[in-house]
């Protein structure tokens, strides 16, 4: 099917439903590597006036990946919720906007509709949006998830402390905790990138945060970022995993570039829950670019595949996802602008896709970028009601070598924006004399953690 507008007395046409959303795409180089951007801001215009003038149903007709080629495709139709879609179902993508954006459209109104709506459709109304949208209506969502702490209610900001080490030694890695834990830092979770993706450094990180979350009786869970099958064995092991992570895509075959599938990942979820440790037992991270580094983005722009991984991650219900928005490298984000804008995008399409959005502020240090755009998009994203962030030491992580936030950003935000942490997490730190009315305390100050360690 082709698609056709008039601008400018020029007449445009887009081959198929791929070539409107790619060349829709605010300008990033992913794409451009690609070949799939728009090649003049105007074309970029007209295909976005085709865009919002598409009717939403449009996208239940018509796939951007071939549902008989691709198993994400297949759960992306096959569990969508009709009944959901019915308040919408009448609008194109630009009346869409309009509707998200109304006074009248509330919080109950968006998680209702939620299952109702397919990655294609909110990347596409994503597409036609500003910055202050995309900011606006995702601060309308609100989607709570539970493990022994409580992630995204109204007025909290959680945090991932991440306190990797180059060679995973256990003395640096509970150095880096205790730091964390001393700045508030750690309600989402306690997450550490091994440096090895072996079950016996696995198990040796997740017996270690076990024991100190027990110890000190601590409202958070753990994860060590390993692979999913290296998990299962742990677990096999006997291993207390609370979270499973595993990096997904959007496409089947990027998800076997990371060596996954949809029954493994299902395997994964089932083993976890039978462990009894918690409700939302999964964590995923996603990152614009990840199809197109392997090769198997399809001619699918890198941005509406990213909304396609949100579709992996809600069937099994985690209790955190997070987009690494510029960790891949100006490869697929050059620059701050380009991050900035994918960040806010990647946020606003898992919120409506229903997920508990975390976003990674992050660069690679040999983009166009440095800590004041990274400043500008926390701020943004705080503004926006992102459910976590990363605390890392120093924001500099000394094992994966990239630019992230410190533990004292978190501080920032909370401290600008009136936001606390998850409130079991929070009653935690008052009782360890960590903080005080969202404060933190004075280390000399009776500092319950200190004096036990």
């Amino acid at each position: 099917m082709r698609y056709a507008t008039t601008l400018r007395k020029r007449s445009w046409q887009f081959a198929d439903l791929k070539e409107v959303m790619a060349k829709a795409t605010p300008r990033r180089s992913g794409d451009e590597l690609a070949g799939l951007a728009a090649a003049t801001d105007t074309e970029r215009v007209a295909a976005r006036t085709v865009l919002a003038d598409l009717p939403l149903s449009h996208f239940l007709e018509h796939q951007v990946v071939s549902y008989e080629a691709d198993e994400v495709t297949r759960l992306i139709v096959d569990t969508h919720d009709a009944k959901a879609f019915e308040p919408v179902a009448g609008l194109t993508v630009g009346q869409f906007r309009e509707w998200l954006l109304d006074y009248e459209t509330t919080t109950e109104d968006l998680t209702a509709l939620s299952p109702g709506l397919t990655p294609e459709m909110v990347a596409a109304v994503s597409k036609v949006c500003r910055n202050q949208d995309l900011i606006l209506i995702a601060s309308k969502c609100q989607v709570l998830t539970k493990f022994r702490s409580t992630i995204g209610l109204r007025g909290r900001l959680s945090v991932r402390l991440q306190p990797n080490h180059p060679t995973d030694d256990p003395s640096a890695i509970a150095a880096s905790i205790l730091d964390g834990l001393l700045y508030g830092c750690g309600d989402a979770c306690i997450g550490i990138n091994p440096a090895t993706d072996s079950v016996e450094a696995t198990q040796t990180l997740v017996h270690l945060m076990s024991d100190l979350i027990e110890r000190y009786e601590i409202p958070t869970q753990s994860c060590v970022l390993c692979h999913v099958t290296t998990s299962l064995c742990a677990m096999e092991n006997g291993c207390p995993i609370d979270l499973v992570f595993q990096s997904i895509a959007g496409t089947e075959g990027a998800n076997k570039a990371f060596g996954i599938d949809l029954k493994l990942l299902a395997e994964a979820h089932v083993a976890a829950t039978s462990l009894g440790r918690g409700q939302n037992v999964m964590y995923f991270e996603t990152g614009q670019g990840s199809a197109l580094s392997s090769g198997t983005h399809l001619g699918v722009d890198q941005q509406t595949l990213e909304a396609r991984a949100y579709a992996v991650a809600r069937a099994f219900e985690p209790l955190l996802v997070n987009t690494v928005v510029g960790f891949i490298g100006p490869e697929y984000l050059y620059d701050g602008k380009q991050i900035t804008r994918a960040g806010l995008e990647d946020h606003f399409c898992g919120k409506l896709l229903g997920l508990p959005m975390g976003v990674d502020v992050c660069y690679t240090n040999h983009a166009e970028a440095d800590q004041d755009d990274m400043d500008s998009l926390l701020t943004l994203l705080g503004a926006a009601g992102v459910s976590y962030i990363m605390g890392v030491p120093g924001a500099d992580d000394v094992m994966l070598n990239y630019q992230s936030t410190s533990f004292h950003d978190a501080q920032y935000l909370r401290q600008l924006l009136g936001r606390r942490p998850a409130p079991e997490f929070e009653a935690w730190l008052e009782t360890m004399r960590l903080t005080h009315g969202n404060r933190l305390l004075p280390v000399d100050g009776g500092n319950r953690l200190l004096e036990s360690v």
